[in-house]
């Protein structure tokens, strides 16, 4: 199985261009699933902890192609992370670095291939798409890649107080992990506080509320209707935790 994950835009042209490339290296008939390609835009300390807390719910022997990669065409590497078994392949500029953090087991590897025809702002296309389609295959290409002793660009794979995705309903994730917060807390975001409820029902129409999102993460969302619009959140936006034994900035 191969997994996408990036900021591409799933209305532009980029995604098919990829999955073409995908196509002419991996088997026939393997999977491609879009985990995401609105992650957000050149932000891989963002997308490093949203893609940790949705690479658990994928199989052990899948492949997850991650890039979220402002830097593409400079000196940083291209890399193949291997985390609890899964496999990952994507710049290393900190976007990996989290799920790496919090694996039991990794190993690394540089890619040091490069194809004949790479344009110098489409890696996504032309290095890490075949890269992750051979991957998928079974095996890891020995001419292609040099094991390193970890990856170069380590992200704190803690809890990141901060919004980093709003999804079309206007809810905001954060990266606070919802176990370590307790229910008693209060969450403070922009000009407003918000206290816990277990569902959407829960609140009034119209409340400010947060809640464990089905992905694990703290997410602060208003009862049919927007976070986004009502408390004017967005991505970057920091939140203070308040309460309950819990302080987290």
């Amino acid at each position: 199985m191969l997994a996408l994950f990036t900021d591409f835009g799933a209305d532009d042209i980029y995604v098919g261009q990829v999955k073409v490339a995908l196509l002419q290296h991996a088997a026939t008939g393997t999977p491609t699933i879009d985990v995401l390609h609105t992650a957000p835009n050149y932000d891989p300390r963002a997308g490093a902890h949203l893609l940790a807390a949705l690479a658990k719910w994928y199989p052990p022997d899948c492949v997850l192609l991650a890039v979220v990669d402002p830097g593409v065409g400079s000196e940083r590497d291209a890399v193949v992370l291997q985390a609890d078994g899964q496999r990952f392949v994507g710049p290393d500029n900190g976007l990996l670095s989290v799920v790496a953090a919090r694996a039991t087991r990794t190993q690394t590897w540089q890619i040091t291939w490069r194809p004949a025809a790479l344009s110098a702002s489409f890696h996504g296309r032309d290095l890490f798409a075949p890269m992750a389609a051979w991957i998928s295959r079974g095996e890891l290409p020995p001419d292609k890649l040099v094991e390193t002793r970890g990856l170069r660009v380590q992200m704190d794979a803690g809890n990141f107080a901060e919004v980093i995705y709003v999804d079309h309903y206007g809810n905001a994730l954060t990266g606070l992990r919802a176990g370590t917060v307790p229910r008693t807390a209060r969450l403070s975001i922009a000009d407003a506080d918000v206290e816990y409820a277990r569902v959407f029902s829960d609140a009034t129409a119209g409340q400010a509320f947060w809640y464990e999102n089905s992905i694990g993460l703290v997410e602060i969302a208003v009862n049919r209707g927007s976070a986004a619009s009502q408390l004017g959140v967005r991505v970057g936006d920091r939140v203070q935790v308040n309460g309950g034994g819990e302080s987290a900035t």
